[in-house]
């Protein structure tokens, strides 16, 4: 800000530099451009109203072309067809819809100008309606207000784009090709989210990054590992990058709450749930699917809790995650989600529904994709009283084709499980007994790869023991079932192979009286933990299903997670903040051997980062196990210098503590020198320390301490 300086104060300024002021034409003064030497002139807040005004422009305005012409009696018809479609979008202002109309012929011009509200309603408008079908000779062209000018601007001769030079972006799978071939893995604690490497050999995690307040909720890994997403009040954001984590992409969505991503990460759905202004309605869902690395909005659903719960009833708590599950492996071809009576499939191509219409399921109430294929599991509950049996059916998409139907009689409850390659579906069945006061399980076994497509059932030698936990091995052809209803409950092993024979289910083994009530299978199979978690306070056992052994037994106490590396040759068990106490995780082999622990206060979260499938081939895997001493040999060498490393710095370590010993001990030595005239003095001159050559005495002193006299009566 200048300074301000009184009228006494210029013609003394004046005066002194011989300047006569009556001479001077202060009109003809300019200032440099931009420049008001920090005097703020009068008008300015009407300037700055001016420039906002000016800086609106029409951005909040659409242009709708390819209209049907219409003489003046059907024009009130077609504004309403208009104002129909795209009142749906976002709110029309008022005396927002303007229809041009040709002053000769009283017929419309075929294009429409609509003003919204906001200029997001505007661009969403335009994304949405741009090629929309009214009929067989009317399809929408749609442009924003503000392109016109651009458009006036498109010179009439061609001229060849200018070529860039091509400059690659980061590497963001840089990660795998580690030296030491490590994973890595996000944790949260307190206001601190770390990413790390897991450094198994030296018993330790190496910092890769690390940041305070980097999401306000929650982190959460893409499936393949390239993006670390965080959550914030305005949307969500990814990070990625070669070396550290820098934001890619931010994805604006106030108020989200829950993130997921589609299988080949191509797409990311957020959702966020807002309360009424009425306590009498329900909450109102807004759902959004963006494209992952553009950040533009693919397609949003908007609607009440009651229209994304379950089956399409329930109130908010009746809204299941993720409400669109993807199907189709990892092409991101379809999504669907399940409403009254109907499942609505979408193909992402153009995020419609296929053949424009959802297929008709009475009474659906579950449904699942085969994680490799574009097929359908689908559940249909008892009608009727029973008159109506439930069956599960498997739907092919996009023809809609039924590939298989098995129906189910006297069901209470049913739950599906799918294999990893989508080689088998495992349903588990409850069943009402005849008195229908109880409940027994069952297995129906669907081979899906198989002609077509046998079910073989599959019930325990108890059918009333309760099924605690079920669990496929994955890439495998075993699962594992938790069963009893005793506090130790039996764990038993099943293959779909029988010996030779690959057309029937088998059983390998029953471990009795198990402290286990969840199963994690290693994530490249054979190995399996039996957790105890909650009411087990964190009971271990490791074990080798192609042994039926037990390699190790251990306890983390109050566990609440178990995390798999993806290699599946680490483990993870740790304790969340759920419990006050011992919070943290620990690190184990996948044989069992603890390697290391790490204590953490206020322990939120532990997600190892996800690996994306190996470019080799079945058979290529199938020859580097055959010949894994050749390529061992490299990697034990490497084992051994860095065992050697380790014990070099142990010794190291003993070394520098003897060293700092020696110097305590002759730093005491020296002052117990320095001291001995004083303990000389204190012994009456007698100079040796050494206590040997003394003798102890005990010597009596009787000190008489006080005399008193008393007189005695003898009557």
């Amino acid at each position: 800000m200048a300074d301000v300086m009184s009228m006494e104060d210029i013609h003394a300024t004046a005066a002194r530099l011989n300047v006569d002021l009556s001479s001077l034409d202060l009109g003809s003064i300019r200032l440099p451009p931009a420049e008001d030497f920090g005097i703020v002139s009068d008008d300015e807040d009407l300037k700055e109203e001016e420039s906002l005004e000016f800086e609106e422009g029409f951005a909040n305005i659409i242009v709708v072309d390819n209209l049907p012409v219409v003489p003046k009696e059907k024009f009130e018809k077609l504004e309403g067809v208009i104002r129909k479609i795209y009142s749906q979008i976002g709110v029309i202002k008022e005396d927002g819809l303007w229809m041009p109309v040709d002053s000769e012929t009283q017929k419309t011009l075929g294009y429409c100008f609509i003003e919204y509200n906001t200029p997001q309603e505007a661009e969403l408008a335009k994304e949405k309606t741009n090629g929309y079908k009214l009929d067989r000779s009317h399809i929408f062209a749609v442009n924003m207000f503000d392109d016109i000018e651009k458009f006036m601007k498109v010179p009439e001769e061609w001229a060849p784009p200018e070529t860039r030079p091509y400059t690659p972006g980061e590497n963001l799978q840089k990660w795998l090709t580690d030296e030491k071939a490590r994973d890595q893995f996000v944790i949260r604690a307190g206001t601190d989210t770390e990413v790390l490497w897991n450094d198994a050999r030296q018993s330790k995690p190496e910092l890769v990054y690390k940041r305070s307040y980097w999401t306000e909720s929650f982190v959460q890994w893409s499936p393949l590992g390239t993006y670390l997403a965080t959550v914030h009040r305005q949307g969500a954001a990814v990070w990625g990058g070669a070396t550290t984590f820098n934001r890619l992409m931010r994805y604006a969505h106030p108020q989200v709450k829950l993130i997921d991503f589609s299988p080949g990460e191509r797409f990311l759905v957020t959702y966020s749930s807002h309360e009424p202004s009425n306590p009498r309605d329900t909450h109102r869902v807004v759902i959004n699917i963006f494209d992952v690395r553009t950040g533009k909005v693919m397609r949003d659903f908007k609607g009440s809790a009651d229209e994304f719960a379950t089956g399409g009833t329930g109130g908010v708590s009746g809204v299941s995650w993720p409400v669109f599950r993807w199907g189709g492996g990892k092409d991101d071809k379809y999504f669907a989600r399940i409403g009254k009576n109907v499942i609505s499939v979408y193909e992402t191509e153009t995020f419609t529904l296929i053949d424009k219409k959802s297929i008709k399921v009475e009474n659906v109430v579950d449904f699942s994709w085969s994680p490799t294929d574009p097929i359908l599991a689908l559940f249909v509950p008892e009608l009727g009283g029973g008159n109506q049996p439930a069956r599960v059916s498997l739907v092919q998409i996009p023809s809609k084709e039924e590939l298989r139907q098995k129906n189910l009689f006297s069901v209470s409850d049913c739950k599906m499980y799918w294999q990893s390659n989508g080689d088998y579906l495992a349903v588990k069945v409850d069943r009402y007994t005849k008195t229908k006061k109880s409940t027994y399980t069952g297995f129906e076994l669907f081979r899906i790869k198989e002609r077509d497509i046998p079910i073989e059932v599959l019930e325990l030698e108890n059918k009333n023991d309760k099924i605690i936990a079920f669990a496929w091995e994955p890439k495998g052809h075993r699962f594992a079932v938790i069963h009893g209803d005793n506090p130790r409950p039996d764990v038993s092993f099943y293959s779909m192979r029988s010996g030779t024979s690959t057309g029937r289910v088998s059983k390998l083994t029953t471990l009795k009286g198990k402290q286990a009530n969840a199963l994690y299978w290693s994530p490249s199979g054979r190995f399996i933990i039996l957790a105890g978690l909650k009411g087990f306070n964190g009971q271990l056992e490791f074990y080798n299903v192609d042994e039926l052994e037990t390699m190790a037994q251990a306890e983390h106490f109050m566990a609440t997670d178990v995390e798999w590396d993806p290699t599946g040759r680490y483990v993870v068990t740790a304790v969340t903040s759920v419990h006050e106490m011992e919070n943290g995780f620990n690190v184990w082999s996948f044989n069992g051997k603890l390697l290391y622990r790490i204590p953490r206060d206020h322990f939120f979260q532990f997600l190892w980062r996800p690996r994306p499938p190996s470019f080799l081939s079945p058979e290529k895997e199938e020859e580097i196990a055959k010949n894994l001493k050749k390529y061992s040999k490299k990697y034990e060498a490497e084992d051994q210098d860095v065992s050697l490393l380790l014990s070099e710095q142990d010794r190291e370590k003993r070394r520098m503590l003897k060293e700092e010993w020696d110097r305590w001990v002759s730093e005491w030595k020296r002052l117990h020198e320095e001291e001995k005239l004083e303990r000389q003095k204190l012994r009456d001159g007698e100079a040796s320390d050494d206590e040997e050559e003394y003798e102890a005495k005990e010597v009596e002193i009787e000190e008489l301490l006080d005399v008193s006299e008393e007189v005695i009566s003898f009557d």
